[in-house]
C-alpha cells in the first residue's frame, strides 16, 4: 500500500451534488423539494408531533393521573433491617451516615423508620419520619427514637 492507492473508507464519502445550481446540474427548478405546499418554502421547519394534518399521537392517546409536586419521598427501612445490622456490624446507634456507610441509603435520601419486623437490641435511632409501630417497637426495647 501507498500513496497512490489510498481511498476512503466505504461509507464515509456521500453524495455531493449540488442543489439549486441551474437545470444543467440536474438539481435545478425545485432544487428537489417538489412543487408548492409548506415544505417546499424558506424558513419551514416540521414541529414536533406533527403527522401531517392527522391528530399528532400525543393527542390521541388519553391522559390520566396526578403527580403531585410537593410530595415528600422517603427511603423506607424496616426495622428487620435494624436488628440484621446490629447483629452483623455490632452497631449501638443508627443514624443517616451509618445507614449511608452500610449502603441502605443514599446521602440525599429522607429517611423513614418503618415497623415491619422485629428488633430484640436496644438502639438509638435518629431518621427524618418514623411509623408508629416503629417508635413503639424501638422505645420497647428502652432505645431512642429522634427525628432529625
Amino acid at each position: 500500500m501507498d500513496l497512490s492507492n489510498l481511498k476512503p473508507a466505504k461509507g464515509s464519502v456521500k453524495n455531493k451534488k449540488r442543489i439549486g445550481r441551474g437545470e444543467g446540474s440536474g438539481r435545478g427548478g425545485t432544487s428537489t423539494k417538489g412543487h408548492k405546499g409548506a415544505q417546499s418554502r424558506s424558513g419551514y421547519k416540521r414541529k414536533s408531533g406533527f403527522e401531517g394534518g392527522q391528530m399528532p399521537l400525543f393527542r390521541r392517546v388519553p391522559k390520566f393521573g396526578f403527580r403531585n409536586i410537593n410530595r415528600v419521598e422517603y427511603r423506607g427501612i424496616n426495622i428487620s433491617t435494624l436488628q440484621k445490622l446490629v447483629e452483623d456490624k455490632k452497631v449501638k446507634a443508627v443514624n443517616q451516615e451509618v445507614l449511608i456507610e452500610n449502603g441502605l441509603a443514599g446521602k440525599n435520601d429522607l429517611i423513614k423508620i418503618l415497623g415491619m419486623g422485629e428488633l430484640k437490641a436496644k438502639l438509638d435511632v435518629t431518621a427524618h419520619a418514623f411509623s408508629k409501630s416503629a417508635i413503639s417497637a424501638i422505645e420497647a426495647q428502652g432505645g431512642k427514637a429522634t427525628k432529625i
